[in-house]
């Protein structure tokens, strides 16, 4: 299995990487972690999930479409699409641990996302 390929554009685009982080935020002790950083490294870490998701999400929905219309993983794939697009669109909500909680989301949809890409064969398909 492939961990780094090229994306359209021929930029390097790390599976693993984007794993390693959505898992970090994902992991039960990663409230705690985070209660002890600031709401600016926290941003940037929210900024590097919407990195990657920007990166991944067109990927995936080429990679999809290559695939037979009825395909169960092209319509699953699209679907996880949709649904990372729709989690980037939305902002946090702006009560206490709101922004941690965004970003949990947007790393459970990478996560996903890696997950689908990998299934339906990423650059292969």
């Amino acid at each position: 299995m492939k961990t780094v390929v090229n994306t359209s554009d021929g930029s390097p685009m790390r599976l693993s990487a984007m794993r390693e982080t959505a898992n970090l935020l994902l992991v039960p002790e990663s409230r705690a972690l985070v209660q002890a950083v600031s709401g600016e490294e926290l941003a940037t870490v929210a900024d590097t999930v919407r990195g990657h998701l920007e990166l991944l999400i067109p990927e995936v929905e080429r990679a999809a479409r290559k695939l037979n219309e009825e395909s169960i993983p092209r319509c699953c794939a699209l679907a996880c699409v949709g649904e990372a697009r729709g989690k980037l669109r939305t902002g946090a909500s702006h009560r206490p641990g709101g922004v941690f909680e965004h970003v949990q989301r947007l790393a459970r949809v990478l996560n996903a996302l890696c997950d689908h890409y990998e299934t339906i064969g990423g650059e292969h398909a």
